[in-house]
């Protein structure tokens, strides 16, 4: 009778499919970064229609001209759409190119082709929000006393909107980027 020698079992690489799911926290913040834009954007929408949203009436008057109208409402639209494209990290769309795309439509996504965007528009956004919270301690003399007092609470959530994707980025990257084996010594 032969025995056989049992040969050691080799580890299995940790799994980090792109179709593992993402944790729920991650999911929360892609969903929680649209509705932090969406009050700056309303506000801007307001002053596209004419309203002064808190402005005093010399102060509105830039705000009047079409190309001002043109840029607040460019601006609303690019940012939400902006906000909303941090669902696709944690979405199956941000994975694989959905079939109605031409040329692309049903290819995977590579990762480092949603990471380096997101990541670069994480410390972007870090850096342009970050004095936000100072916004009362600066003159606002083209304001009414409550508009300051609106625009300020309006835009704080945006402080939050860089490290919220930064943070959203960091797990779709942990969860599409294949681990390299590390070599035993």
């Amino acid at each position: 009778m032969r025995i056989r020698e049992r040969q050691p079992a080799t580890p299995a690489p940790a799994p980090t499919t792109p179709s593992s799911s993402p944790p729920p926290w991650a999911v929360r913040a892609a969903r929680l970064i649209p509705l932090l834009v969406l009050p700056t954007g309303l506000w801007r929408l307001a002053m596209v229609c004419g309203l002064p949203s808190g402005y005093t009436a010399t102060g509105f008057v830039p705000f009047e001209t079409p190309g001002a109208k043109v840029w607040m409402l460019t601006l609303s639209v690019v940012c939400e759409l902006l906000a909303l494209l941090s669902l696709g990290l944690v979405r199956p769309w941000g994975e694989t190119y959905p079939r109605w795309l031409p040329i692309v439509g049903g290819r995977p996504v590579r990762p480092l082709a949603a990471v380096v965007p997101a990541a670069a528009g994480a410390l972007a956004l870090t850096a342009i929000w970050a004095a936000m919270p100072w916004w009362w301690t600066y003159p606002h003399p083209d304001m009414t006393p409550a508009g300051s007092l609106l625009v300020g609470i309006i835009y704080q959530p945006l402080v939050l909107w860089g490290p919220l994707l930064g943070a959203v980025t960091f797990s779709y990257y942990r969860r599409t980027h294949p681990r390299r084996r590390r070599a035993l010594p």
